[in-house]
């Protein structure tokens, strides 16, 4: 999936009246690229990324040309260039390169991937340059970087690499940096998370038409007690992206609702998430897996597949499968899907078949 170049949106009143025939005020920028002021400050007092109109000799105001400027300044930080050698590209800007020589090829910008540190305060380690980006988008809570970064990722690399080698990468840094700072950062981790969500949900659109009438769904729940569900939404939009149909109850699921669940619809496959190990149950898993359905004689039971850190060294019943990651969940289900399927019946949706 694509995503357009963001288009700005129309000003609302208080932007207007924010604005003159001159351009518009740095709080109007801020509001409308979703950047703080102080970022906005900052780059001008640093770099020179600045409006360079003044409005009765005090009041800055930022004109279209201004605005070129900083957009490119958003586009190349969200991307891992340093601030320093992205202003520099940023105030060059295309004029200067209409103005080169033909035959003159512009340097090519620093690509600092891999280089330690560099990420606003986060313990990165060796990662991707767009999770360098990312992380820095996310602590200057550029909503407008943050979102655009996502979408030019899935694009990309494609949606299991841009979790895996970006998108999960840099929430563990968020996550650390919030444990390890107090009350500090949490409003970073939210916002990351909530445009990591719905990126998740643009990748994976409107569940496929033939699908409904396929294989069995899929039913991914987070066990009793656990919140986090990001790495269950990424299955899900996997799952979509080749077609299997999923039911994703979310967070926390109480056990009689999972139970209930499980009768009422009849899924291949029930993935269990649990990301610390104080959540995993290996008793809730073994009553799933024995969870029965259909005719006597000829009753079905799910596929039950335990994902995510928690269930690291727990006691799993024999032939359960841990999926080591997402790339390794979606293939495990696409199997468990195409078996149930094939072992179906004209109106069963059966799991494991049971003759007992």
């Amino acid at each position: 999936m694509t995503q357009s170049e963001p288009v700005p949106t129309e000003s609302a009143p208080s932007e207007q009246s924010a604005s003159s025939p001159h351009g518009l005020t740095t709080g109007a920028v801020a509001r409308r690229l979703g950047v703080a002021p102080t970022t906005l400050r900052s780059w001008d007092r640093r770099y020179g990324i600045g409006p360079a109109a003044r409005e009765d000799g005090r009041h800055r105001r930022w004109t279209p040309e201004d605005l070129a400027v900083l957009h490119e300044m958003c586009r190349l930080t969200s991307s891992g260039i340093p601030p320093a050698e992205a202003a520099r590209a940023a105030l060059a800007g295309p004029a200067s390169a209409q103005a080169a020589p033909p035959a003159a090829a512009p340097a090519p910008l620093p690509r600092p991937g891999r280089r330690p540190g560099s990420g606003n305060g986060l313990r990165l380690g060796a990662v991707r340059q767009e999770c360098r980006g990312l992380g820095r988008a996310a602590v200057r809570l550029d909503a407008w970087a943050v979102d655009d970064l996502l979408g030019s990722v899935i694009a990309q690399y494609g949606l299991v690499t841009a979790w895996e080698e970006v998108m999960a990468p840099t929430l563990h840094a968020v996550g650390r940096k919030w444990e390890t700072s107090g009350d500090r950062y949490v409003e970073v981790e939210h916002l990351l998370s909530w445009h990591v969500s719905s990126a998740l949900r643009r990748a994976a659109g409107p569940p496929p038409a033939a699908s409904r009438s396929a294989a069995p769904p899929v039913l991914l729940a987070c066990v009793p007690g656990e919140q986090h569900t990001l790495a269950l939404e990424a299955l899900a939009a996997g799952l979509a992206e080749v077609g299997l149909s999923t039911l994703m109850f979310g967070a926390a699921v109480p056990p009689e609702a999972l139970d209930q669940a499980v009768r009422r619809t009849g899924p291949a496959a029930v993935v269990l998430w649990s990301q610390g190990r104080s959540t995993a149950s290996p008793a809730l898993a073994r009553h799933v897996a024995d969870t029965a359905w259909g005719v006597k004689g000829a009753r079905a039971r799910p596929a039950v597949v335990p994902a995510g850190p928690g269930w690291a060294g727990q006691p799993l019943a024999p032939g359960t499968v841990r999926p080591g990651g997402l790339r390794e969940a979606l293939t495990l289900l696409r199997g468990l899907c195409d078996a149930a399927a094939g072992a179906g019946t004209g109106s069963g949706r059966p799991g494991v078949r049971d003759q007992s």
